[in-house]
């Protein structure tokens, strides 16, 4: 049987979250440490990460002690700007069915033991934050990155103190469930012999409706392609990046498809014929232009209020003409309004709020919120809203005039077009340096999701 790796996350000094009375790294240390105990009790071995390590560094450690059979799990505490948000979720890497599995397996079992901690589900990478998980991805052997609660949120904050020993033996019981699954054994671990390495199985690719003559394989349930393909689908560069999970099999280098989707490539998998289906995602839609703020949507009315639905079931009850209204207000000014909502999206948490503004102020972009409780600008409705937001894009994003009246409070206060592609907004519209990274994944799910891709 494999090993059971497992890493407390926030190593070389970062906090995490961090509350009046503890931090996200304090918890889960304390956390791991029995996890790990009571795995051992059972006789599993097990390799902790060192707590001095940056996630680079972790994924190194990691990569580098890892053999065959082995599982990796990273342990956080989530945490949001409302308080009364809570629960467990767990995060495996975008469209594997077997690794999809594998984060079922390790929730249930957690629940099992802590029933008083809400089920948020398991989800994809792509869901996350930044739309891609290193930790899910970059790792070699199967992984999975677990959220144990909310740090933020009183309750889940006390059952992780106060019930530490159910919550490590919770997450215990779905770390050997896991591991014996991907063994393929219900057997108790101890004795034996590692079996004989197989032969990696072989996988159809197609590239853009078209066969493809090359084959793909499966390592750890994920689907590796040749890398040459990287050249004929134009990221060229993927091949040299150091921390591409790459694989050497019967002379030819593979890398995780997966990785392509951070190139704009949309990866899929039909199961039927057990090909991993590759599309260039935005080159039928806006060449060379996806994360130019200035520009044109590519999404309906319709698939705009579907995406936001399918975030916030109650959403449209209040706002029941947001996609409309963005689609006419970015229009007029030249903004893409793909773009301008996907910011909404992210700001307002597909319009639940609950930070320092609040829904009755028509505000979705968070202008003139600093934090610590100042609310920011109020608009005396939504469309006035939505026009303040898409002109202090554009004020970022051009140096052309506006075409409506000046309503953003803060027009004057930017360096007109200094910031002409979504990633430039990190660091200049909001503090967070993943914020613009933050935004094109959203902008990935939206069209995923539209069938655009």
């Amino acid at each position: 049987m494999g090993r059971i790796i497992i890493s407390a996350g926030h190593g070389a000094g970062d906090p995490g979250a961090v509350t009046s009375s503890t931090t996200e790294a304090k918890e889960m240390i304390a956390i791991r440490d029995r996890v790990v105990s009571e795995l051992r009790g059972r006789g599993f071995e097990v390799l902790w990460v060192p707590d001095d390590l940056t996630l680079r560094q972790t994924i190194s450690w990691i990569n580098s002690r890892a053999t065959r059979l082995d599982v990796a799990l990273e342990i956080h505490a989530d945490s949001f700007t409302n308080p009364d948000v809570r629960g467990a979720s767990v995060f495996h890497i975008a469209n594997n069915p077997e690794r999809q599995k594998h984060a079922e397996i390790m929730l249930t079992a957690y629940r099992r033991r802590v029933p008083q901690i809400p089920n948020r589900g398991v989800k994809p990478d792509t869901a996350s934050g930044v739309g891609r998980l290193a930790i899910c991805r970059d790792v070699i052997p199967p992984s999975l990155l677990m959220e144990l609660g909310f740090l933020s949120n009183p309750t889940d904050r006390s059952i992780l103190q106060n019930k530490r020993t159910e919550v490590a033996v919770g997450v215990a019981d779905g770390l050997a469930a896991w591991s014996r699954d991907v063994d393929g054994s219900t057997s108790p671990p101890g004795g034996g012999t590692e079996p004989p390495p197989t032969a990696y199985p072989t996988i159809n690719i197609r590239i853009n409706g078209q066969n493809h003559a090359e084959k793909g394989i499966i390592v750890s349930s994920n689907a590796y392609i040749p890398i040459d393909l990287a050249d004929s689908l134009g990221v060229k560069a993927i091949a040299e990046d150091p921390n591409l999970s790459k694989v050497t099999y019967a002379g030819v280098v593979y890398f995780r498809a997966i990785e392509l989707r951070e190139n704009d490539i949309s990866v899929g998998w039909e199961n039927a014929t057990r090909t991993v289906v590759l599309r260039s995602i935005f080159a039928g839609l806006c060449p060379g232009l996806i994360d130019r703020i200035m520009g044109h949507g590519n999404t309906s009315e319709v698939q705009l209020m579907m995406f936001l639905k399918s975030k916030n079931e109650t959403a449209l009850n209040s706002f029941p003409e947001i996609a409309k209204l963005y689609r006419e207000e970015s229009s007029v000014e030249g903004v893409n309004y793909d773009i301008a909502f996907c910011q909404m999206c992210l700001e307002t948490a597909f319009l639940q709020f609950g930070g320092d503004v609040k829904s009755d102020q028509n505000n979705f972009a968070g202008l003139g919120a600093i934090g610590g409780g100042v609310q920011g600008a109020t608009f005396p409705s939504a469309r006035v809203g939505v026009r303040a937001q898409v002109q202090h894009l554009k004020a970022y994003a051009s140096t052309q005039p506006l075409v409506q009246d000046l309503v953003d409070p803060r027009f004057r206060f930017v360096t007109r077009g200094i910031a002409p592609l979504i990633g430039q907004l990190s660091g200049r519209w909001a503090a967070d340096p993943q914020y613009g990274r933050k935004i094109l994944a959203l902008m990935r799910q939206l069209y995923e999701h539209a069938g655009l891709t």
